[in-house]
Parts: C-alpha cells; sequence; structure tokens
C-alpha cells in the first residue's frame, strides 16, 4: 500500500500579514508559496531602474484615477500563500490603509541575479493569477530587456519581449512607454 505525503502548505496570507505586522519596519519580508522571504536591500542600478519604472508610469491613466507605486505588496483572491512585493504597481481606486493591493492593473519586477528563477517562475504564475491584472513587466538589469505579459480579452496572457529601441504599447494605461526611458542613465 502506497501512502501519500501532504505537504505543509506554509504560511498563509492572514497568519503572514499578522507576523510581518511586528516587524521593524526596515525589514522587508514576502511570503512565496508559503515560505517567508527577506529582501535583501537593492542595488543602485535596480532601484534607478524601479524609479525610471514609477516616473514614467506615473503620468499614464491619471485621468482614469491610475497611480504607479513603488514597494507595496499584492495579492490575489485565488493564492493564499503568496505575498509578493513587486518594484512597482499601478493601480486605481481609494488610497490603501495597510499596504496590501488587490486591485493592480500593472506590477513591474527588476531583475537581480539573486532572484532571477523565482521573479520569472513562480511569481509569474501568482501574478497571472490576479483578476485585476493586465499586464506584468519584467525589466533586466544586465541588459536593456524588458518582458511584457499581457491579458488577453478570452483570459490567456501574451508574450512580448522589447529592446532599447522599441516602445511598449500600454493601451490599458493610455500610452506607450520607451524602454530608453526605462533605462535612463543606465550604462550596458
Amino acid at each position: 500500500m502506497a501512502l501519500a505525503l501532504r505537504r505543509d502548505p506554509g504560511m498563509r496570507v492572514a497568519e503572514y500579514q499578522a507576523w510581518v505586522a511586528d516587524l521593524p519596519d526596515e525589514e522587508r519580508w514576502e511570503l512565496i508559496d508559503g515560505e517567508p522571504v527577506l529582501m535583501a536591500p537593492q542595488s543602485e542600478r535596480h532601484q534607478l531602474i524601479v524609479a525610471n519604472l514609477v516616473q514614467n508610469l506615473r503620468p499614464f491613466g491619471r485621468d482614469r484615477g491610475y497611480r504607479a507605486i513603488p514597494g507595496i505588496a499584492v495579492l490575489s483572491d485565488s493564492m493564499d500563500t503568496f505575498v509578493p512585493i513587486p518594484d512597482v504597481v499601478v493601480r486605481c481606486g481609494l488610497p490603501l490603509r495597510d499596504g496590501y493591493a488587490r486591485d493592480p492593473v500593472l506590477v513591474a519586477e527588476v531583475l537581480s541575479p539573486s532572484t532571477m528563477s523565482r521573479d520569472r517562475g513562480r511569481k509569474t504564475d501568482f501574478y497571472r493569477s490576479i483578476a485585476s491584472l493586465k499586464l506584468f513587466l519584467i525589466a533586466y538589469q544586465d541588459e536593456p530587456r524588458v518582458e511584457v505579459w499581457r491579458r488577453e480579452p478570452e483570459g490567456g496572457w501574451a508574450f512580448e519581449a522589447h529592446g532599447l529601441g522599441d516602445a511598449i504599447d500600454l493601451p490599458e494605461l493610455g500610452g506607450h512607454l520607451a524602454v530608453a526611458e526605462i533605462y535612463d542613465d543606465i550604462a550596458f
């Protein structure tokens, strides 16, 4: 007779929120597949790309109430063991009281060598589970490359890759974003 082993699902969102609330503000933790993960300080290059994304996404959709915000957590109603903190979140609606968005329209991650497999793996699956999400961007640090995952009308996801001379069409936000603007002041 074979025995099936049950995997402990780990920490759930509510437990994570209670646990992280008591930690010092300077500690930033994500919940990835039921496991709390401490986020290391980011490099200056990483943060410049994040700042460029926020600066260039901020004007889009302002008339529709969209805001580009760095470093807030996102939640999905269909996955209770994930609370990632993407580098940039674009959302609309009332300001958040607690720093947890359930309604992002766009999330962006800037890849770091130490988090690349997680950002392009399970976190990508998580982001695509968020009902409100229309766009997921992955910006590379070591080359001028931005990957775009876009929700299609029938619910699937389309993939595009863009280089330095390209522009990313963002009809969901009412504009387009030049890849060169994301990498402004970054040398390759």
